[in-house]
């Protein structure tokens, strides 16, 4: 439209030009010095701009040899980034198909001129750390750090990273504590801390962290949820096994009230109570949970606890047997519950009944001890060989029924002749 819009603006102006010059050619008289010129005015014009055009002309020339150095540095140019670019791409491909040398290779050739030299520098740092060339790989990191000094958290995360990998720790500290000081609430930043702190069993570290994991919602509420219990657990872990024996109640106090009523805790800390030896405070806190609803692992528990009164622990445990009279954890617990009260008949008819519904190796192992102590070995041996033979593993070999006494020395004897050389060793020792 803006083309058919001029010209018909130059046909107007020429059509007025014409029309002009065809009623009044005009008369033009140029002197200089002893030169003169005599001609019409349009002849005048036309000379005019014919000059005016080749000086145009000559002077674009000109200024285009003056610019064809740069011009063309700025192609070479231009042609180079686009090689760049080209390589990065290949790097790219090269690291995701798995051929790290390939790929760092690509990615370095031709870093300086690429359009992204930080993703280059990056990206060559994790095909070296994929071939454990570990010096490259800081020597990548620190480029990309001069390069685009700005960019410290993409850089940082990326060189943390690939410490953890490298099960660098004490460095992937170091630089996750500098990224926490420069980002405090980058969501990665803190998942990385947080998975550090776990990987060197920091709990306590971990504990004062929860908090800004959680505003910084680096997980579902769920996931940190049970973050959340798995620390109180490894910090109550830690605590009974210390030698400061007020540190266990201290955690325990010290841990969220909402803790306090879930089973696990409670079980978990009811069972250091126990290693303890403090089996009073432990009864009553399952005694209060088992009230509330029911927990198998308390109930075992509640079975290997040590306790003065054994008639009511005994009573009490009984009142939980309506509707679970083939409960084989709760039938061992009571047959150790009976065990404590010297109740030896009842005893037996627990452990017997537990084994019958399913209970594993820990009845057996009771009910051969009872067995014992009343003098019947010929039972307890049974029970015991029958605990062996419960025992997970691999399927054993059929054998008959009977073996001869013949093929019996007939084995002997072939033993004898396969491993000759051992007999003399073993009499010299």
């Amino acid at each position: 439209m803006r083309l058919l819009l001029q010209a018909c603006l130059f046909l107007l102006l020429g059509g007025l030009a014409a029309w002009a010059i065809r009623h009044d050619p005009g008369y033009a008289f140029l002197a200089w010095g002893n030169w003169s010129l005599e001609t019409s005015l349009v002849m005048l014009t036309v000379l005019g701009a014919t000059a005016l055009g080749l000086l145009y002309y000559l002077l674009r020339m000109l200024l285009g040899v003056f610019h064809a150095p740069g011009k063309v540095a700025a192609w070479r140019q231009t042609r180079r980034q686009r090689m760049a670019r080209q390589r990065l791409t290949r790097g790219l491909l090269e690291f995701a198909e798995g051929h790290w040398d390939r790929a760092e290779k690509l990615l370095m050739q031709d870093a300086q001129l690429s359009d992204t030299p930080l993703l280059n520098y990056l990206s060559a740092a994790r095909a070296a750390q994929r071939q454990g060339a570990y010096e490259r790989r800081d020597a990548y990191i620190r480029m990309a750090h001069r390069h685009m000094p700005t960019a410290d958290v993409a850089v940082g995360l990326t060189q943390a990273e690939l410490q953890l990998a490298h099960q660098q720790f004490e460095q992937a500290l170091a630089t996750l504590k500098h990224l926490r000081v420069a980002a405090p609430r980058h969501s990665h930043v803190l998942r990385l801390l947080a998975r550090l702190y776990e990987q060197l069993g920091d709990w306590e570290q971990l504990r004062q962290l929860l908090p800004d994991l959680r505003k910084a919602r680096t997980a579902p509420p769920e996931e940190l949820n049970v973050l959340e219990k798995r620390i109180w657990l490894a910090l109550l872990e830690a605590a009974a096994l210390s030698l400061e024996p007020s540190r266990l109640d201290t955690v325990w106090q010290k841990m969220p009230k909402v803790l306090h009523q879930d089973p696990a805790m409670i079980v978990a800390y009811a069972g250091w109570l126990h290693r303890r030896q403090h089996d009073a405070e432990a009864e009553a806190l399952l005694h209060r949970l088992l009230k509330k609803s029911w927990n198998e692992e308390a109930v075992k528990l509640y079975g290997l606890l040590q306790m003065d009164d054994a008639a009511a622990a005994l009573t009490r445990a009984e009142a939980w047997l309506k509707g679970r009279e083939l409960n084989p954890v709760l039938l061992l617990a009571l047959g150790r519950l009976s065990l404590r009260d010297r109740l030896w008949g009842k005893a037996r008819s627990y452990l017997e009944a537990a084994i019958a519904n399913g209970a594993g190796l820990d009845a057996r192992r009771e009910l051969g001890r009872l067995l014992d102590a009343l003098g019947e070995q010929q039972a307890a041996a049974d029970v015991y060989r029958q605990a062996v033979l419960a025992q997970p593993g691999a399927a054993p070999v059929t054998l008959p029924e009977h073996i001869p006494q013949g093929n019996l020395g007939d084995a002997r004897g072939a033993a004898e002749h396969v491993l000759p050389d051992l007999q003399e060793p073993l009499t010299e020792s």
